[in-house]
């Protein structure tokens, strides 16, 4: 909890969020509500009122220290404060509380643990693994979170470790899809959707329509998609189709 010391009286600031610039060898706060500094940055608050607990620029927010106009000057060439608030607002440090801090962690320990649970499964019975049996292992393997790295790079690391150790029986789970199209055209699965296949189980080509039975990655269903819909000069929509086979299917 902040205290800010005004001359007439003292005004207590709970659940703050300081926003801090540093210009030159002077340090510059503001005094923000949680969680509204993210949503000022995405556009989402628009009222900067909403924002700001105290319109005033500090050096020191919790000490009560207001920055003089000697001192803006000196590191924003100006005294306008509306302008000073909105450029450290804009592009200032964001100091999180540790009431903040922890839910911030506990939000990306969910993201880390859903993705790994979409992406793999147990190959005996190709069913999704819970996120709390997925942690456990994790902690067998003394794999711990890291709060500054992406969600999505450490979760890859993650699935890499628990394929190779087998602490339960994982696998990647992919799909299994079947691609059809007219004979004329067939050229392109060549050209355009081969790379985008793990395996290709089966191939059969025919005087009218060419199918393929194929594993891939969830990630290129999108791609192949917007292939058959049209997206290349080689395809046009309704000269192939796409459909799934199995949601859960394991590269042998």
């Amino acid at each position: 909890m902040a205290v800010i010391n005004q001359p007439s009286n003292q005004i207590k600031l709970t659940n703050v969020s300081l926003v801090r610039m540093r210009k030159g060898k002077k340090r510059f706060e503001i005094a923000c509500y949680q969680n509204k500094v993210q949503d000022w940055r995405l556009r989402v608050e628009k009222d900067i009122d909403e924002v700001l607990q105290i319109p005033q620029v500090f050096m020191n927010v919790s000490k009560g220290q207001v920055a003089n106009n000697e001192d803006l000057l000196n590191a924003f060439g100006s005294t306008n404060h509306d302008e000073i608030i909105l450029e450290i607002l804009d592009k200032g440090e964001i100091q999180l509380n540790e009431k903040e801090r922890s839910a911030n962690l506990r939000q990306k320990q969910n993201e880390f643990l859903n993705l790994i649970s979409t992406k793999c499964i147990n190959p005996r019975s190709k069913k999704r693994y819970p996120p709390s049996m997925i942690q456990k292992a994790l902690n067998q393997l003394k794999f711990h979170l890291n709060p500054n790295k992406p969600a999505k790079t450490q979760a890859l690391e993650a699935i890499k470790l628990l394929i190779q150790e087998q602490v339960m029986p994982i696998a990647r789970a992919q799909m299994k899809v079947k691609i059809t199209l007219l004979a004329r055209v067939q050229p392109a699965f060549d050209e355009h959707f081969r790379a985008l296949l793990d395996t290709v189980e089966d191939e059969k080509a025919g005087e009218k329509l060419f199918e393929a039975i194929a594993i891939i990655d969830p990630s290129n269903y999108k791609t192949i998609v917007d292939l058959l819909q049209g997206e290349n000069a080689q395809l046009k929509k309704g000269e192939g189709a796409v459909e799934v086979l199995d949601m859960a299917a394991i590269k042998e």
